[in-house]
């Protein structure tokens, strides 16, 4: 699993990345049960720089935002089965429920969210301001979540 990255080491890595011309967009989320709606969203996040890293919000962020009965799929299997995604160049965990603090630390030349935020909704608007992080917002799939999988495999 080479393409999962120590949060320690991630702004070597995009230091690297940047010193070889390579541009780099960062995402986050739980990606709890993997979906057609989270591919295209990968997909179309990949296709805005070079490289892509996904930060995935660990088995403890994921509790604290979702509730007690998620994730379904812990944080290392979650992470492995991003990895086998072509569109997926790295992952990084994070333990907090905002990745704020860590895009500071990355920098990342693009940073995608689904477009049910806007500018002036997203909790990292400020960070992104800051550093000068190109922000793109992408259209979720209609009817695609790993809540509406839940709810569809308990109510049969």
């Amino acid at each position: 699993m080479g393409k999962v990255i120590r949060r320690e080491e991630i702004k070597k890595l995009i230091d690297t990345l940047h010193s070889e011309g390579k541009t780099v967009v960062a995402t986050n989320g739980c990606f709890d049960i993997l979906h057609i709606g989270h591919v295209r969203y990968l997909q179309k996040t990949k296709s805005f720089a070079d490289v892509s890293i996904v930060l995935l919000n660990s088995d403890k962020s994921v509790k604290s935002i979702k509730g007690p009965t998620r994730p379904i799929n812990n944080e290392n299997d979650r992470a492995e089965i991003l990895c086998a995604l072509s569109c997926v160049d790295y992952v990084v965990l994070f333990d907090e429920d905002s990745p704020r603090n860590l895009l500071d630390e990355m920098k990342p030349d693009v940073y995608t969210k689904g477009a049910d935020y806007t500018m002036e909704t997203l909790p990292e608007a400020d960070i992104m301001i800051k550093n000068g992080i190109r922000v793109e917002f992408i259209s979720f799939v209609e009817g695609k979540s790993t809540t509406n999988i839940i709810n569809q495999i308990n109510h049969h």
